[in-house]
C-alpha cells in the first residue's frame, strides 16, 4: 500500500476509498494527484560542526620532529664545543673539497646547534612559522653535517638521519 492510501481523504472514509457520486470521485482524484512530502525529524537541522584541528598522527609527528630537532641541536652544540675545546679530537681527510679550520666549524656548529634546539622547542607550540623554520633549519643542518663528514663521519650520519626524519615529519600533511 502506498502512503496516499493510508492518508484519509477529505470527505471520504479512511483508507482512501470513497463511495458515492462523481463529486466524491473527483475529490479522490485531486487527493491522489498531490504528493506526500515527509517532514524532517526534530533537531535535524541543529547539527553543529566543531572546528577540526590536526589529527593525532600529525600532532605526534610534530612532537617527534620537535624532539628530534632538539636532540640534533644538542648534538651539534656539543660537536662544536668539542671542536673549540680540543681541535685535535677531529681528524681530516687529505684533499677534501671543503677545507676549513676545525675552529671555524666548531663555532658554526656551536651557534647552529643552539638555533636548532630553540626551533625544536618552538615546534612544541605547534605554530606554522615554527614548522617552516624547522624544515629550513633541518635542511641547513643536514647540509652542514654533510660537510662535516670527513671530520667526524659517524656523528654526522646520525645527525643527518635525524634531520631527514624531522623534514619528513614536518612536511607530512596535517588534514584528517
Amino acid at each position: 500500500m502506498s502512503d496516499m492510501q493510508n492518508q484519509p481523504s477529505s470527505g471520504g472514509a479512511p483508507g482512501g476509498t470513497t463511495q458515492g457520486t462523481a463529486s466524491a470521485t473527483s475529490g479522490s482524484a485531486s487527493a491522489s494527484s498531490g504528493t506526500y512530502v515527509p517532514r524532517p525529524a526534530p533537531g535535524y537541522d541543529d547539527v553543529t560542526y566543531e572546528a577540526e584541528g590536526p589529527s593525532g598522527l600529525a600532532l605526534g609527528l610534530t612532537l617527534m620532529a620537535a624532539v628530534f630537532l632538539m636532540i640534533a641541536g644538542v648534538f651539534d652544540f656539543f660537536a662544536g664545543l668539542a671542536a673549540l675545546i680540543r681541535g685535535s679530537f677531529f681528524t681530516t681527510q687529505p684533499h677534501y673539497a671543503f677545507s676549513t679550520s676545525v675552529h671555524t666549524w666548531g663555532w658554526l656548529h656551536l651557534i647552529f646547534g643552539a638555533v636548532v634546539f630553540v626551533i625544536g622547542a618552538a615546534l612544541l607550540t605547534d605554530h606554522l612559522w615554527a614548522r617552516i623554520a624547522g624544515v629550513v633549519i633541518a635542511s641547513l643542518s643536514a647540509v652542514m653535517n654533510f660537510v662535516l663528514l670527513p671530520y667526524y663521519p659517524v656523528w654526522a650520519f646520525v645527525v643527518i638521519a635525524l634531520d631527514i626524519l624531522v623534514i619528513w615529519a614536518l612536511l607530512t600533511p596535517r588534514n584528517r
